[in-house]
C-alpha cells in the first residue's frame, strides 16, 4: 500500500451556482470553496488551470484569430461553393472537423464550428497540441511538464475516450498503485447544460452519477493508499440564454465589408475584431456603443482581466454581452443553446467551484489559476511520502510476494523473543 494518492477530478462547467444549493458530494467532500475564473471559454480556463498562469502569460485564450499568411485552411476554401445546406449542417462540420484534425496533426481540441468557408483562410487556430500533454501550452509549462521532470508518474484521462472508459482506466492505475497523482477529466456536463440549461432536472441527475462515480474511485483508492486527497474542481459555471442578439446581421449592414476593411470572428459572447482602415473602425466602433446589451472593453479592462495582448493578436477590439445574451448566429452556431458561458468572469453563473476532503484550503486560493499551487504541492507531498513507504517496502521485503514477506515478519518476531 502506498502513502498519498492525490485525486483531482475536473468536472467541466460544474460552477458555484450549479452545486451551491445542491448537495453534491458533501458526504466525501464537504469543504466547498468558490474560485473565481478566467476570461474566455474552455480554451483559456484549462490552460490557466494546468499551468497556474492567465491567458496573457500562456497565450492560449480563443480558437480561432485572424492570421491569413499562417492560416492551415487555405485547402478548404473552395468549399465555399457547396450549397449552404451542406455546409451548415453540423453533422458535416464535424466529420469535416475530424477529418481536417488528423490531416494537420492538432492534437488539442478542434471544431471548425460556423466559420464561413468563405473567410476560413483568413484564420489561424491557436491550440495545436493539447494542454492535457506535456509541452501543450502555447507558452511556458503545464502541471505535466512538471510531474515529468520530478519523475512523478501520474494519470491523464484522454479526451478522445468516453467519461466511463476514462473511469475504468484510471481505477485500474490506481488499483495497480503504478501513479502518485491523478487528473481525471469529465466534460459532460458541460454538453448537458449548453443543451438544457442549468434549471433542467436532468442537472442533478447528472450530479447524482458523479457522486457515485467519485465514492467508487475513493474506495478503490482507500484500498492502496493510506490517504487520498481528494479535489473536485471546475473551470466556470454555465447561463441560461435569455436573450438572443444578432449582431452579426448589424455589423454586416454597414458600410465596411469583410475581408477588404476588417476580419472579425463572432464569438458565443463576444466578437473580436481586427480593423484594416480607421474607417472601419470608426464606424463598426460607433455601431457598437448604440448596442445595450454589451459593451466594448477597454485595455484598461482588458490588463485586469489578464487578457490584454499588446499586438492585438486575438482582436484589436473586443466586445462582450451580458451574462444571458447568445450572439447567435455566430461563429460558434446557426442555431441557439440554451445556456452559454464565457462572460465577465464576475457575472453570477460564471464563478468556478472547488470541493474537497481537506480540513482547510489556503485562502489564497482564490481563482482557477491558484489550483495549479495545489496540484504541484500534493504531487511533491505524495512523490516524498510514497517514495519513502516503497523504498521502506523493498528494504523490509525485497522481491517477496505478501504472504512470504509477513512470514518473515514473523520470524524476525520469534527470533527476537527466543532465549539467546
Amino acid at each position: 500500500m502506498k502513502a498519498i494518492l492525490p485525486l483531482f477530478i475536473f468536472i467541466d462547467a460544474c460552477g458555484w451556482e450549479i452545486i451551491r444549493n445542491d448537495p453534491f458530494g458533501r458526504s466525501f467532500a464537504p469543504g466547498r470553496k468558490r474560485l473565481e475564473s478566467v476570461f474566455g471559454y474552455s480554451s483559456a480556463c484549462v490552460p490557466s488551470i494546468l499551468s497556474g498562469r492567465w491567458p496573457e502569460e500562456h497565450h492560449n485564450w480563443c480558437y480561432f484569430v485572424y492570421d491569413p499568411n499562417r492560416s492551415p485552411f487555405k485547402s478548404l476554401r473552395p468549399l465555399r461553393w457547396l450549397p449552404r445546406a451542406i455546409t451548415g449542417r453540423r453533422l458535416f462540420r464535424r466529420w469535416l472537423s475530424r477529418f481536417v484534425k488528423v490531416q494537420l496533426k492538432f492534437r488539442g481540441y478542434f471544431d471548425l464550428y460556423n466559420i464561413p468557408f468563405k473567410y476560413i483562410s483568413l484564420f489561424d487556430f491557436t491550440e495545436k497540441k493539447s494542454p492535457l500533454k506535456p509541452g501543450g501550452l502555447n507558452r511556458g509549462p503545464n502541471i505535466f511538464d512538471f510531474l515529468e521532470i520530478r519523475g512523478i508518474p501520474y494519470h491523464v484521462s484522454d479526451p478522445a475516450r468516453s467519461e466511463q472508459d476514462n473511469l475504468q482506466i484510471v481505477t485500474a492505475e490506481i488499483r495497480s498503485e503504478r501513479i502518485d497523482f491523478a487528473f481525471v477529466y469529465w466534460p459532460e456536463l458541460d454538453g448537458l447544460l449548453h443543451r438544457v440549461g442549468n434549471r433542467s432536472p436532468e442537472v442533478p441527475a447528472k450530479l447524482r452519477q458523479y457522486e457515485q462515480r467519485i465514492e467508487q474511485l475513493l474506495s478503490a483508492a482507500r484500498g492502496h493508499y493510506e490517504e487520498v486527497r481528494l479535489y473536485v474542481l471546475s473551470d466556470h459555471g454555465m447561463a441560461n440564454c435569455d436573450e438572443l442578439l444578432d449582431l452579426k446581421a448589424r455589423i454586416e449592414g454597414l458600410d465596411p465589408r469583410m475581408e477588404q476593411d476588417y476580419a472579425a470572428v463572432y464569438d458565443s459572447t463576444m466578437v473580436r475584431f481586427w480593423f484594416f482602415n480607421p474607417r472601419a473602425r470608426q464606424q463598426i466602433t460607433e455601431c457598437l456603443r448604440k448596442v445595450p446589451q454589451g459593451s466594448i472593453l477597454s485595455d484598461e479592462e482588458l490588463k485586469a482581466l489578464r487578457t490584454f495582448f499588446p499586438d492585438g493578436y486575438f482582436g484589436e477590439l473586443i466586445f462582450l454581452v451580458k451574462e444571458g445574451v447568445l450572439i447567435v448566429p455566430s461563429h460558434m452556431g446557426e442555431r441557439p443553446i440554451r445556456a452559454m458561458h464565457g462572460y465577465h468572469p464576475k457575472e453570477k453563473q460564471s464563478y468556478a467551484a472547488l470541493l474537497t476532503n481537506q480540513a482547510e484550503v489556503a485562502a489564497d486560493i482564490a481563482a482557477i489559476p491558484d489550483l495549479f499551487r495545489l496540484m504541484t504541492r500534493d504531487a511533491e507531498l505524495a512523490k516524498a511520502r510514497n517514495g519513502k513507504s516503497q523504498a521502506d517496502s523493498e528494504w523490509l521485503n525485497p522481491g517477496l510476494t505478501p504472504l512470504e514477506a509477513d512470514l518473515q515478519e514473523a520470524g524476525k518476531a520469534a527470533a527476537k523473543l527466543a532465549p539467546s
